[in-house]
């Protein structure tokens, strides 16, 4: 991998979020957001807002372990939105990044049974992604910064990253 990164600052994502929420309701109307967290829940948030969607849901799908660390296949963790709250819907499934695309391949086919239709949204999309989101606001092949996972865990004061008090 390159050490060239995409940087995207808090400025920076606003207008991406301006950009591809007017891709979006150019063409689709969903009937709610699911935001695939961690990297989704902005995304997601930031997408209902914009487009006027108050109906915003999560989905916790556990990939990476690490930078460029990730499980075998994702897993989603609970609590999982039940299906019957998706029955009928028109859902859009917000991501940061369609990296592998096994994450968002996962929320698919657990929509796929009770929704009446799913399309996708991420900020980023990788050529190397199994699934082509239907909308994307940059493609990249770099490794991403985003500004509110560039910087290290915050700790309590004088405890090292994923120390615990005594």
């Amino acid at each position: 991998m390159s050490d060239e990164r995409e940087i995207l600052t808090y400025a920076l994502f606003g207008d991406a979020i301006k950009e591809l929420a007017q891709e979006i309701v150019d063409d689709y109307r969903p009937d709610l957001i699911l935001s695939i967290a961690r990297g989704g829940l902005l995304i997601g948030g930031a997408l209902g807002y914009a487009m006027g969607v108050k109906n915003v849901s999560v989905i916790n799908v556990e990939f990476y372990t690490g930078i460029g660390e990730t499980l075998d296949q994702p897993v989603m963790l609970p609590p999982t939105p039940e299906a019957v709250d998706l029955s009928g819907m028109k859902v859009l499934i917000a991501d940061d990044v369609a990296d592998s695309g096994k994450t968002l391949e996962l929320v698919q086919q657990f929509c796929a049974e009770t929704v009446t239709e799913s399309r996708t949204a991420v900020i980023y999309e990788k050529s190397r992604s199994i699934i082509k989101p239907d909308y994307v606001w940059k493609k990249t092949d770099r490794w991403i910064d985003f500004p509110w996972s560039s910087f290290p865990v915050i700790t309590p004061s004088g405890l090292p990253a994923g120390g615990e008090a005594s």
